[in-house]
């Protein structure tokens, strides 16, 4: 090979390769600071969280309103007599009941509104961070104050795309031959609707080392479809921090606490972990009643009342909600603890403190107590694909998931119209805000498989084809199939279902939209429909 040569005749002296990617390296580590610089500075001018996503905005045909109440229980309630070890305070005296109302609002309000949002993780961080290092037994100094910054740069910009306090709408819930619906426009309330009965009124109880704003994008999609969702916030020792407010009391905070740190009044006596999930629930039970009674109070006209009394001094409109809530036929929700809790409240009822008329249970507790088998409504149990694969035996010795399909069997045959099925490709968390939030690591460490957002789409869908029928009757979507899976089915993916039951055929089925190709999705195990005894190959 022939040297090369310059103009002026001289020998061109190529670098060697080595010395060249030398060069290159500090000029790549320049570009990658300066372009972390910039984003850096660009989430911080624009109040942009550094590493995870913004919540998406809700869909329906609703704008959504946020208020977050807190309302004094008088006189307080003690539910066990268990007191923290080193003090006389009681673990279990209700003092007062929180939660978000997330309910229907007209766009026209919700677009001109200019009261700051609610933040994802409310202020301080330092009390979410305390509780997260709590439950990992690791909390200290230091790791509290690192959990602290972590929280802070992964999603301490969030916000809730919810408007906060804005007035109710004075809408109509869309009916289904709406043609508007969904489209960002409303059905305008006439004549023509009849009595609507008030929005219906769902309550739903968290997880453990969950808050009420874990599960506002669920909450949000509901109300945009014309629900009030009553997002609590529960006192028990679940949750991983949270202030107890009262007008004219010091506010007391409530970290995550476990049974190792409570004990009889007599200090005699250690309470078994039975005896601590026990009080727990039956505490959850008594928060569930308490926010019954103040969304009574709301619609029977004692809505200036509640604002008053509410330390976030949030809810100026609640005067205006009289008479528009239907609270003579709740509906009762819960995720993991909050649906093992869900279950509970169900026993004996219908009653005026717990007026349910059905029921979403989205991963009943494994760990969480005995579920409660009595139940005489209709029920909506979602197990998500990880909690129907991963086998688990309960108190009674019984697989978790036979245990579940046999309380929603049995009630079937009461004549209480319920179902039981799997969310394919989902993981625990998928009803939550987190995999929104954070997509990637979520997927990463659960096994998630489904796409984040059409995950939480199933189940915003099939919720609100349950509440349908509950509303009116219809049988319609998931609702309308048939059983085919006795037991949840491994070797079933997304994509690789059969052709539907539930049609009259495949063009038929293309015409009812995103319900037509369903068993990418699903795998029903009962339903009034009929249960297939055995899935053909």
């Amino acid at each position: 090979m022939k040297p090369s040569f310059d103009v002026l005749g001289k020998e061109e002296r190529r670098p060697h390769p080595a010395a060249r990617r030398r060069r290159l390296f500090p000029r790549i580590r320049v570009v990658v600071v300066l372009l972390a610089v910039v984003y850096a500075l660009y989430c911080y001018l624009f109040s942009k969280p550094l590493l995870a996503h913004p919540l998406p905005r809700h869909t329906g045909p609703y704008a959504v309103g946020a208020i977050d109440i807190e309302a004094p229980v008088s006189p307080p309630r003690t539910i066990h007599q268990a007191r923290f070890k080193g003090t006389n305070e009681k673990a279990f005296e209700l003092q007062t009941v929180l939660f978000t109302l997330y309910y229907p609002a007209t766009y026209a309000a919700a677009t001109s509104s200019r009261t700051k949002r609610h933040t994802w993780v409310p202020e301080p961080l330092s009390l979410r961070a305390r509780g997260y290092a709590r439950a990992a037994h690791i909390s200290n100094w230091f790791t509290d104050r690192l959990f602290t910054i972590a929280i802070n740069a992964l999603v301490g910009g969030i916000t809730i795309p919810a408007a906060v306090s804005v007035p109710l709408s004075s809408h109509a819930t869309p009916t289904s031959q709406d043609k508007n619906a969904g489209e960002g426009k409303e059905h305008v309330l006439t004549s023509e609707d009849g009595p609507s009965g008030g929005y219906p009124v769902i309550i739903f109880s968290h997880g453990t080392v969950s808050a009420r704003t874990d599960y506002s994008h669920y909450a949000g999609e509901l109300a945009a479809r014309g629900h009030i969702v009553v997002m609590l916030e529960h006192r028990d020792g679940s949750s991983p921090g949270t202030i107890i407010r009262q007008h004219g009391q010091p506010n007391r905070t409530r970290l995550l606490f476990d049974v190792s740190e409570v004990e009889t009044p007599d200090q005699s006596l250690s309470l078994t972990v039975e005896e601590f999930h026990q009080a727990q629930l039956n505490f959850r039970q008594a928060e569930i009643e308490e926010a019954v009674r103040v969304i009574k109070l709301i619609n029977t006209g004692y809505g200036a009342l509640v604002f008053s009394e509410n330390p976030h001094n949030e809810g100026p409109d609640l005067a205006n909600w009289a008479n528009r809530l239907n609270t003579h036929a709740m509906v009762v929700a819960g995720h993991s603890y909050g649906a093992t809790g869900a279950l509970q409240a169900l026993r004996g009822g219908p009653t005026p403190e717990r007026p349910f008329r059905g029921a979403i249970v989205l991963d009943p507790g494994k760990q969480s107590g005995p579920l409660n088998a009595d139940v005489r409504v209709p029920l909506l149990v979602v197990h998500s694909n990880s909690w129907s694969s991963h086998s688990s035996v309960l108190y009674d010795g019984r697989a978790h998931f036979d245990t579940v399909k046999d309380i929603v069997v049995k009630n079937n045959e009461r004549g209480n119209p319920s179902w039981f099925m799997t969310s394919i490709g989902t993981s625990h968390p998928s009803v939550t805000d987190a995999p929104l939030l954070e997509p990637f690591l979520l997927s990463f460490t659960t096994g998630a498989t489904i796409d984040v957002y059409q995950g939480l789409r199933q189940y915003v869908h099939v919720a609100e084809d349950f509440l349908a029928f509950l509303a009116g009757g219809e049988v319609r979507g998931l609702m309308a199939e048939k059983a085919e899976f006795p037991q949840y089915d491994e070797g079933t993916v997304l994509g690789m279902g059969k052709p539907g039951q539930g049609g009259k055929g495949v063009v038929e089925d293309l015409k009812q939209g995103e319900w037509a190709d369903w068993r990418r999705y699903w795998q029903i195990h009962v339903s009034p429909a009929g249960n297939a005894e055995k899935r053909e190959s």
